[in-house]
């Protein structure tokens, strides 16, 4: 990944960053609250050769004595030293327990020891230090060799005395709170990219850019007035999600110049991912545009085009195919519109067979003849092979991505039937993006009004706006069929 790769998943998750980030202050925080304060007390001691008779005496004394520092501190921590003070103190401890307690250090190069110990109590901190320093001396004279004149080799004096401290040595609620706040960040950003690459799901162009070399035609956003407003095309004329199906329109104008199709199956991977509705819009646009359009709800096993619309559905598509009806008869025209609505009929028992039959061929063939253009809703390609069947009879295949409703595998399934079966693939649609997208960008578009909304060339239908309503229009760059709305 490439440095801006990095900054934008942090963007996308700097939630979750945040709230691990914040819960690990919290957990440290409270962790250090708990800790018993300890009390740290310190003393110094200063450690010579006794005598010397010349310069050269002291100086190998001198040596000596940095030579058995370590040696020194060694003994601070033995039970030789510990014993006696944990019976003059009266501690309740072992000398192993109480050498934990202590730290001895010899700086470098010198003939001084420091020694420190860590209690609940300040006071019996100092005690133990001073202790623990007295013993020691005791200690050192007893371990170095006498001199001719038996006095000690070596004294050990204390140079400052260990006082009770103040404030405790530990817990550091500064230090503990930095480190906790550096940990939950690390951890927050550490799951933050791991999620991003465990994220198998399909978001924005990029992740399908990772599954197919199929185009992207046209996002559309996320509303959750969708359900009540299923034709925002009709209902919200001048919002987002509308801009975006007219993208859509004029992309699909500028697919595969020399040979357009005159009929699109409309599908996804998976249900819920918006094909429905992306169809009906589609068809609401072209129709606004001057072109005569016929929308096919072939989805037989559950059909919702009608209901959306609020259309008939009980005649329609299974009818025609049966024989039982002509295309006339079923056919029904929504609102003031160039577009036609042909509805599922009765599901049949065997949607496959009777989408991949003759008559439906034979019905398709008669759609295009009469309509510019012939807008198939199908259902969706993983469950059933309905979409497959449909894609070697019709023009062309667009299929409806849900952004995070379809993982890249499935997409990459449902891809890879249709070129199994020689479908002609005129691009993906993502659907259902959240408005405010993947790496924070914001879309928004601005109305012009003026008295009353208008349609780009100055139309107006039943008060909403309508784009290029010219019936000189041509989609898409055939002229219009010149027969009446029914054929």
């Amino acid at each position: 990944m490439e440095l801006n790769e990095y900054i934008s998943i942090l963007r996308k998750r700097w939630v979750s960053v945040a709230t691990i980030a914040l819960a690990t202050l919290a957990a440290t925080a409270a962790v250090t609250l708990m800790l018993t304060p300890m009390f740290s007390a310190s003393n110094r001691m200063f450690f010579a050769v006794e005598g010397g008779d010349s310069v050269s005496d002291l100086a190998q004394g001198s040596t000596f004595t940095e030579r058995q520092m370590t040696s020194y501190a060694e003994v601070a921590t033995a039970p030789l030293v510990l014993e006696p003070v944990i019976d003059d103190l009266g501690l309740d401890t072992t000398p192993k327990g109480l050498a934990n307690a202590l730290t001895v250090t010899v700086p470098a190069d010198t003939v001084i020891l420091d020694i420190t110990a860590t209690d609940e109590r300040p006071e019996q901190a100092a005690q133990i230090a001073n202790a623990v320093a007295k013993q020691l001396a005791v200690a050192v004279g007893e371990l170095s060799p006498e001199r001719q004149d038996g006095a000690e080799a070596v004294r050990a004096t204390v140079t400052t005395p260990a006082t009770a401290p103040a404030d405790p040595s530990s817990p550091n609620i500064t230090r503990n709170l930095v480190l906790g706040l550096v940990l939950g960040l690390m951890l927050g950003v550490g799951v933050a990219l791991l999620r991003e690459m465990l994220d198998t799901k399909v978001r924005d162009e990029k992740d399908i850019s990772a599954v197919t070399d199929s185009s992207v035609i046209g996002t559309i956003g996320y509303d959750s007035a969708g359900v009540e407003h299923p034709v925002f095309m009709y209902d919200d004329p001048a919002g987002q999600r509308a801009e975006a199906v007219r993208r859509l329109r004029t992309n699909l104008q500028f697919v595969d110049l020399a040979d357009r199709p005159g009929s699109i199956v409309v599908t996804s991977s998976v249900p819920g991912e918006g094909k429905s509705t992306t169809a009906i819009n589609l068809a609401v646009a072209l129709a606004d545009s001057g072109a005569r359009v016929v929308l096919v709800d072939a989805d037989l096993r559950r059909p919702s085009i009608a209901d959306y619309m609020g259309l008939e559905g009980r005649v329609g598509l299974t009818t025609v195919l049966i024989g039982r009806a002509e295309i006339g008869d079923v056919v029904q025209p929504w609102r003031d519109t160039s577009l036609d609505v042909l509805p599922s009929g009765q599901i049949p028992p065997n949607p496959s067979e009777l989408l991949g039959s003759r008559a439906m061929a034979t019905l398709l063939g008669t759609l295009t003849q009469s309509y510019d253009m012939v807008l198939i809703d199908s259902p969706p390609l993983l469950p059933v092979t309905d979409a497959a069947v449909l894609t070697k009879l019709a023009g062309g295949a667009v299929v409806v991505a849900g952004a995070d409703r379809i993982h890249k595998a499935q997409l990459r399934e449902s891809l890879d039937n249709l070129e199994n079966v020689g479908a002609r693939m005129l691009g993906l649609v993502l659907n259902k993006v959240e408005q405010k997208g993947r790496d924070g960008y914001e879309y928004t578009y601005e109305s012009y009004t003026s008295g009353e909304t208008v349609g780009d060339s100055g139309g107006r239908r039943n008060g909403r706006r309508m784009e290029s309503g010219s019936r000189g229009a041509t989609w898409p760059g055939k002229p219009l069929a010149a027969q009446s709305r029914r054929q």
